[in-house]
């Protein structure tokens, strides 16, 4: 009798176990469905500063929120977009009042927006677009491809080595390059400067031509012209808003230029560039947003990235214009009709 007791109360005991075991499985699964259903449902916020308004940089813009789109859903996702008109004092007064909307993540498209966007928060993630030199942006002194704190980013840095080569190829019976920029533009002087050293290695002339603003661009140009074979523009917002008064003088003093951005092949002067697409570059940028938002990625570990394809881009119309001939290997981009 003692053993028949003892039995039923074990399957008793067992049985308790047994169901306390399938509430707890069933309690661990409603919380697990609910905290997936909790991330589903969040939307993100999301702060956008661009510098200027120009074609290179609304590509990037446009390339960002597309990715986010596309990953997120676009009930998903609201973009905050500020244009700055050029203005660094403008992009500050943008970032800081992202900062105290507490949107989820920064876009600083391009190095003045980064440098306001890095003043703003040290806490909210900013990601950087149309960038060239992080380091020099940044004023970091040791850099080892890694910001290391709340940025990272894409940078549209051309291979400034095969830029020089490009010239050589097109224009092997010049003797002066002018590189023409804004010297208000730390990423500017910095692709300059490199320029001049790959530019010299092949047996060029450089001089460099600088404007501070707008207000000079075409009285600098114009001296450009007088002096130089063939101009360089490197990745520069002010030379890219300004492209048209750029080709107003280069065009009729038939200075051709090589460009350091896909979308300046729309103006007159450009025959050439080693382009990357902007587009893309943003579009890369929005997959990095989406592993820091929802992924959980550490941004402070997140290597600043370059676009993984350059192309050779020549304007086809230019190119006979200036009698440039180009090989092959160059595809023809299509101008804008905008």
């Amino acid at each position: 009798m003692k053993k028949k007791v003892l039995s039923a109360l074990v399957c008793a005991g067992l049985a308790g176990v047994l169901l306390a075991g399938c509430g707890s499985s069933s309690t661990d699964s409603s919380v697990a469905s609910s905290t997936e259903d909790a991330s589903s449902s969040k939307t993100y916020r999301i702060g956008i500063c661009q510098l200027v308004q120009h074609e290179a940089l609304d590509a990037a813009t446009e390339g960002f929120q597309a990715a986010l789109i596309d990953k997120l859903g676009k009930e998903h996702v609201e973009f905050d977009v500020q244009n700055a008109s050029g203005d660094s004092a403008t992009c500050s007064t943008i970032t800081n009042q992202f900062v105290a909307d507490g949107d989820d993540l920064i876009l600083a498209n391009a190095t003045a927006a980064l440098q306001a966007a890095a003043s703003s928060t040290g806490d909210i993630p900013i990601l950087g677009t149309s960038v060239t030199d992080y380091a020099t942006a940044l004023d970091i002194s040791d850099w080892t491809g890694t910001v290391g704190s709340n940025i990272s980013g894409t940078s549209d840095l051309p291979p400034l080595d095969q830029q020089a080569d490009l010239i050589k190829e097109l224009f092997p019976d010049a003797t002066t390059v002018g590189i023409l920029y804004c010297s208000a533009e730390p990423n500017s002087v910095y692709q300059a400067d490199n320029m001049t050293t790959y530019l010299e290695e092949l047996g060029y002339q450089v001089e460099i031509y600088t404007f501070a603003d707008t207000n000079d661009v075409a009285s600098v140009t114009q001296s450009a012209c007088d002096g130089s074979d063939v101009l360089y523009i490197p990745t520069d917002n002010t030379a890219a808003s300004c492209m048209e008064t750029i080709s107003n003088v280069a065009t009729p003093a038939n200075t051709p230029a090589i460009v350091g951005w896909e979308e300046g092949l729309n103006s007159t002067c450009a025959v050439a560039t080693l382009a990357i697409s902007y587009y893309d570059l943003g579009y890369q940028t929005g997959e990095m947003a989406y592993e820091i938002l929802v992924n959980g990625a550490d941004i402070t570990t997140m290597a600043v990235e370059t676009s993984p394809n350059v192309a050779k881009k020549y304007n086809a119309d230019n190119c006979k214009t200036f009698g440039v001939s180009v090989s092959d290997e160059f595809e023809a981009y299509e101008v804008s009709e905008e």
